[in-house]
């Protein structure tokens, strides 16, 4: 346990931002699981409208340093991709 003054205010920033963190973190996976189960039913019109609002939730987490920018960038590349299948299929 912290003893020193600075320590002990460390810890409660530490643990302020890891409940920060763990939260975007949960919506970030919980808007691609949703997007991933309308692909996965063939949902194309819903999945559509969704895209949209999952690229801003993915931006948000890059801009909260959850994700890092590269990996947004591949995580939209490849849904993008499979929303493209799905609306040819």
């Amino acid at each position: 346990m912290a003893t020193h003054k600075s320590a002990e205010k460390r810890a409660r920033q530490s643990a302020k931002r890891n409940a920060r963190n763990r939260s975007a973190r949960s919506a970030l996976r919980t808007a691609l699981k949703k997007f991933r189960a309308l692909l996965a039913e063939k949902n194309v019109e819903q999945a559509a409208a969704e895209y949209g609002g999952l690229q801003t939730t993915i931006d948000k987490a890059v801009t909260k340093g959850v994700l890092h920018a590269n990996a947004a960038a591949r995580h939209k590349s490849r849904l993008h991709a499979a929303l493209k299948r799905v609306q040819a299929a």
